[in-house]
């Protein structure tokens, strides 16, 4: 991005307005519950395309999160679906957000996270691929369970490198102490984000291959009000001499799955200073105000946004908007 040294802004990033972005993908249908976003982009310099895993959601007596998709653009704004992963291939109640990421060795990996069939705990693994277009849900390798991080939960990774090192961000339900009578209600519905016996936090992971990752911990910087009950640390990008970070928000469970996106940076990707401390800084002018699991790259002097979009009907839809 062009320097702006001149004015004494250093690491500033370019905004957008969320209204002026272009649908990429609709949800199935239209009304609360139907969803489609929790995007994950990658660019490609080598074949110079873009890559976005995207999940499709319908409401909760429907399924909730039925599959992720890939596809494939060359201008970052018409995309092709070129796999599809269903969640009956995972025997899971539901699929959540996913990241896919190109390796230093040049192997694809997609990163998915999804609710185990064995304890209704949200977990996270990963495929590898020589093509984006040969992952197989057969072949993938346990990341996190939520014993392995002692929390209730763990999911939505954003996968990056610094250096030689591959950085995995990830949402993760705290423990925290409830009534004797309510430790059965944690995982009835398969989803303890949504019951408010947990408080929704962030952890970072790191990694030598992208495969193996030691867990660091909390990473969550202070809650101030409207992010009480969820901070989910996602979109990073590198804007020397800090890295900007985006994230979801939600003051309580009630605003679950309805989180707006709040701003936060930091210069070494575990102590984190919030922009965005009185409210967020981008939400929808529609329906529940919602924007949430943005992601963005950088290609050339061009950002570009993803975000999941809440529509005036209450459904969702993914969106780019190009800056």
């Amino acid at each position: 991005m062009p320097t702006q040294d001149y004015l004494k802004r250093f690491g500033t990033i370019a905004l957008f307005d969320p209204e002026e972005g272009v649908t990429v993908r609709e949800p199935l249908a239209r009304g609360p519950g139907w969803w489609a976003g929790a995007p994950g982009v990658f660019y490609d310099e080598d074949s110079r395309q873009f890559y976005l895993v995207y999940r499709l959601r319908k409401p909760r007596e429907l399924g909730r999160g039925v599959e992720v998709r890939l596809a494939a653009s060359q201008d970052g704004v018409t995309y092709e679906d070129f796999w599809r992963l269903e969640k009956t291939e995972l025997n899971s109640p539901s699929i959540e957000r996913c990241s896919i990421f190109k390796g230093l060795d040049g192997k694809w990996r997609l990163y998915l996270s999804y609710v185990d069939p064995a304890d209704d705990r949200w977990r996270t693994d990963v495929l590898e691929a020589e093509a984006p277009d040969g992952f197989r849900a057969e072949n993938r390798h346990k990341v996190f369970t939520a014993d392995d991080i002692g929390g209730e939960g763990v999911k939505d990774p954003v996968v990056f490198v610094v250096g030689r090192l591959y950085y995995l961000l990830l949402s993760y339900a705290q423990r925290v102490p409830v009534a004797p009578e309510d430790e059965a209600r944690k995982h009835a519905t398969a989803d303890i984000f949504n019951t408010g016996l947990t408080i929704s936090s962030s952890g970072l992971a790191v990694s030598t291959d992208g495969i193996n990752f030691t867990w660091l911990g909390d990473i969550a910087p202070p809650r101030t009000g409207w992010d009480d009950y969820c901070l989910r640390l996602g979109a990073v990008v590198y804007t020397p001499p800090v890295f900007t970070v985006f994230y979801d928000g939600s003051a309580s469970v009630a605003e679950n799955y309805e989180e707006k996106c709040g701003l936060a940076q930091t210069f070494d990707l575990q102590h984190y200073r919030k922009v965005s401390r009185d409210g967020p800084i981008l939400t929808s002018p529609q329906g529940s105000g919602s924007l949430r699991y943005l992601d963005v790259v950088r290609v050339d002097e061009r950002l570009y946004y993803y975000y999941e979009y809440a529509c005036a009907d209450g459904s969702h839809e993914l969106r780019v908007n190009v800056v």
